[in-house]
């Protein structure tokens, strides 16, 4: 097996490709494994795509919620295409990555996912503003506001995309070019690095921070408001139709930011390394896939709009 990289000569020697170890080194698990994931891939693609496709064809869908959620689908989809084939890779042939291809894999990651936690906060926003104050929400979430805030999440995940990989590109891989992972994600490619890397950490602490504390604790603000007058609801019927326009939210965000936050903020930084690829699957892989059931099952405006273009494409 190839573990080295050619050298590149210069001041200090440095890697130019990298070896990814993929998800496990098992081989009775390799071809199990790749079946599953290439399908969870093709479901995810197929899923993301077709709720695109249905928000745009339906006009009672054109609203802030669907603006948001076909964005969130958007994210989905690019950034599931740019973790999910490379990961496929190493489960049937050892997977060489070049080090330009690392840095470009590192930094779309990285500004798909940041974009992907601001999509999620602007969806709590849209929610809260749609529960809490119905009679203003025409005027608060308007066609201005939801492009400001798209563009705004857009804009923080490009941000803090070129601090990564900017950050990264700094970094001398002199000793090993054997990533422990499926995909050229940050903490691994740090204990490669047989140079400082103080300031890499300060950016992620910064961004990631930012990136997961500051969403977070919106959503918590805006949740707990949502809360608070659903149980001022007197209807049983109002309160329960309020939280399922909630629930399928709920369940996205915990699912995300759970498992980032594991990942990133975990207590022990000398933590199984088996631990940070299984944590990492479930937000870049299994959410992608699951965002697009999630939003659909219980979702009557969806379903109806399912039915709809289904009865079109079957009428001659």
């Amino acid at each position: 097996m190839k573990l080295f990289g050619r050298m590149a000569s210069g001041n200090g020697s440095s890697v130019t490709e990298f070896v990814l170890l993929g998800l496990t080194q098992q081989p009775e698990l390799q071809l199990p494994l790749f079946l599953l994931f290439l399908g969870i891939y093709v479901v995810s693609m197929l899923g993301n795509l077709g709720l695109m496709a249905l928000i745009g064809l339906n006009p009672h869908l054109h609203t802030p919620m669907y603006y948001f959620l076909f964005n969130l689908s958007f994210t989905d989809f690019c950034y599931s295409s740019v973790i999910t084939p490379q990961m496929l890779v190493s489960f049937v042939k050892q997977n060489i990555i070049t080090y330009g291809e690392c840095m470009a894999q590192l930094f779309f990651f990285a500004f798909f996912v940041i974009n992907e936690c601001f999509i999620l906060t602007s969806m709590a926003y849209d929610r809260y503003v749609a529960i809490c104050k119905p009679l203003l929400y025409r005027v608060t979430m308007s066609h201005q506001v939801c492009l400001m805030l798209i563009v705004g999440g857009y804009m923080i995940g490009f941000t803090g995309a070129m601090a990564h990989t900017a950050c990264m590109l700094r970094l001398n891989f002199c000793d090993s070019n054997v990533i422990n992972h499926y995909m050229c994600d940050i903490p691994p490619l740090l204990k490669l690095s047989c140079t400082s890397t103080t300031l890499n950490e300060l950016v992620v602490f910064i961004v990631v921070g930012v990136s997961i504390i500051v969403p977070n604790l919106t959503i918590f603000i805006s949740y707990s408001l949502i809360l608070f007058n659903i149980f001022l609801i007197r209807s049983t019927k109002g309160r329960s139709k309020a939280l399922s326009t909630c629930s399928s939210h709920i369940i996205a965000v915990s699912l995300f930011f759970g498992s980032a936050a594991f990942m990133y903020f975990k207590s022990s930084p000398t933590g199984s390394e088996d631990e940070d690829k299984v944590s990492t699957v479930f937000y870049t892989i299994v959410g992608p896939m699951m965002n697009p059931f999630i939003y659909s099952f219980r979702n009557k405006d969806v379903q109806m709009a399912l039915n709809k273009t289904l009865k079109k494409k079957m009428l001659p």
